[in-house]
């Protein structure tokens, strides 16, 4: 596959190589746009906007804030934000002085936001108010130095600065939480407090593109430990130019927007919706979670010409009976990743909208795009599409990695170009399982997915040689849920696979071996689970608990999950036959 076969099914617009790639900051992405759209819209967020001259303003002016608190090259900031514009801000603040940026998810229970701020070495955090207290909760544990507090509305316009925060009094008070979320002697600085201070302008930091890192996006494996999969300057400067380009035809640069519904600490959402979103000069239309009625209101208003997703999202918006009272027709292309695409979901959608909707794929690995389906040139529904420009792949033997196999047969998938990431953070042992140097020469990340390869240069995800499991673009990993589940005084044994849904892709079944002499029923174990005290975030609890005698295992006791898996796939087969 190295003559790269798959070029010939390039859209003409598309360019077979974008080489040579520039060693640069990521900070460039946006200095490059507001010196061509110093005027444009930059951020769009319940009705506020930001110009890119603008947000560089305010990036800047925050840059110096952390300048201030003593944040250097190097430091790792954390954020615990949901998709606001003070996300963006601080993100390229960072990339300013060459910090590096840990997304975490707002959703993390103690135990998994204590493990990752740990590992990153965290001394620094950005937070949103709302979510202060569970940032508190782990202080002590983690030790970080600094918080920044920030609210949802310090970037909103009156008068809905001034009725959200009754709304999220009300919640709160129904939710049974306490109000407000941050004690007035909190050891804590203020976001609008701080932007009013008068800070030195901190240069832009000179970075070694291709060693400094610009974030740590945490993923995880089987073992079911996260681990930072280390993104430099130049993997996501790279990536964001190989990804951009894949949209020459969707419209001119520095008009139009971008729906930015996926989170930004998933790399999907910070690589391929903000960044890319920012190179193109796009209007970024932030939403802090994907609520329905929310995002067909802001579509309407705001007129996005792309929309990234994932399948749910789209059918959710294809099943609404609120669909057809909003005008979606300012969507010129979407790409859909994390989870397969259904045929009738894709078509549809672009009924509704009159936009194309392609599917792709990526890691978190490789920051994180890898392939999509041409957007305006032939789609294949089932594939992944071709790889982006300059982005190698090759199949190998999935008992023997040395041995690379033909198109038309599965092997493992391994990608060499210039999004791979430099490694694991702190974890040279899984950086060498994940990225070998083959006989050739290169460096190949074996992505663990087996693949097979069409005439055409078509690639399509057959399965999966690890066992995660995806539920709505979230990596779920079976270990973690199963020392979970162990916890439970009625558990004996347990394993964990992911079985199809037609809402999330996949959803987490355990199979349960309960204790001798003690009865359960599967919403006992699913509640029990549900509770966060027990250390799972909701897109991780169980949907699907089966009672078992006992559990297919080896002789030495370890459970196999793949039988569990074929049984799921034949009780599937039998039933839509």
């Amino acid at each position: 596959m190295a003559e790269r076969s798959w070029l010939t099914s390039y859209p003409p617009e598309v360019p077979h190589s974008l080489e040579p790639y520039p060693e640069r900051s990521l900070y460039s992405v946006l200095e490059g746009s507001v010196q061509r759209f110093p005027d444009q819209p930059a951020i769009a967020f319940f009705g506020k906007r930001l110009t890119y001259a603008e947000l560089e303003r305010e990036v800047v002016r925050f840059a110096g804030v952390l300048a201030s608190m003593g944040v250097r090259k190097g430091d790792r900031v954390g954020f615990v934000l949901p998709n606001c514009p003070q996300y963006v801000i601080a993100f390229f603040a960072c990339q300013r002085l060459g910090a590096v940026v840990v997304g975490n998810n707002p959703l993390y229970t103690k135990r998994e936001l204590a493990h990752q701020l740990n590992d990153a070495g965290v001394e620094t955090l950005i937070v949103l108010d709302l979510l202060y207290p569970l940032v508190s909760s782990v202080r002590n544990e983690v030790g970080f130095r600094r918080v920044i507090v920030t609210k949802m509305t310090d970037y909103m316009p009156f008068p809905l600065n001034v009725l959200a925060p009754i709304k999220f009094r009300k919640e709160a008070k129904h939710e049974g939480k306490g109000w407000p979320p941050v004690p007035e002697d909190a050891d804590a600085d203020w976001w609008a407090d701080l932007m009013k201070q008068d800070h030195p302008e901190p240069p832009v930091a000179q970075v070694d593109a291709k060693e400094d890192l610009a974030a740590l996006v945490y993923t995880g494996g089987t073992t079911g430990v996260s681990k930072g999969a280390m993104l430099t300057h130049f993997n996501m400067v790279s990536n964001t130019l190989q990804t951009a380009s894949w949209f020459k035809g969707a419209g001119e640069e520095g008009k139009g927007g971008m729906m930015c519904v996926l989170p930004f600490f998933h790399s999907y959402g910070l690589g391929a919706v903000m960044n890319v979103g920012i190179v193109l000069g796009l209007k970024l239309v932030l939403l802090p979670r994907f609520e329905l009625k929310m995002a067909l209101k802001a579509i309407q208003k705001e007129k996005p010409t792309l929309f990234p997703g994932v399948p749910r999202i789209y059918i959710a918006i294809n099943e609404s009976p609120e669909t057809t009272k909003f005008d979606l027709t300012s969507i010129v292309a979407c790409f859909s990743g994390a989870a397969p695409l259904p045929v009738a979901v894709a078509e549809k959608f672009e009924q509704i909208t009159g936009g194309r909707l392609v599917e792709g794929y990526g890691l978190s690995e490789t920051s994180p795009v890898t392939h999509i389906n041409p957007i305006f040139g032939k789609r294949k529904f089932g594939s992944i599409g071709t790889p982006l420009p300059d982005t190698d792949c090759k199949l190998v033997d999935v008992e023997d990695p040395d041995v690379e196999v033909s198109g038309d047969q599965e092997g493992e998938l391994c990608i060499s170009g210039p999004q791979v990431m430099k490694g694991y953070w702190n974890r040279p042992d899984e950086t060498a399982g994940m990225i070998r140097q083959h006989a050739d020469g290169k460096l190949w990340l074996h992505t663990g997915d087996i693949a097979k390869m069409d005439e055409e240069g078509y690639f399509s995800i057959v399965d999966r040689k690890k066992d995660m499991v995806i539920v709505s673009g979230f990596n779920v990993y079976p270990t973690e849920v199963e020392q979970v589940l162990y916890r439970h005084e009625k558990v004996q044994k347990v394993a964990v696979v992911g079985v199809p849904d037609d809402t999330t892709g996949e959803a987490v079944k355990a199979y349960v071996v309960l204790r001798e002499g003690v009865t359960a029923t599967p919403e006992e174990i699913i509640e029990w689970a549900r509770n966060p005290e027990h250390g799972l975030t909701g897109y991780r609890v169980p949907k699907h608990v089966e009672f078992r005698d006992e559990l297919p295992e080896t002789m030495v006791g370890k459970v196999l999950r793949r039988v569990l898996i074929d049984e799921e796939k034949q009780k599937a087969a039998a039933s839509s036959s």
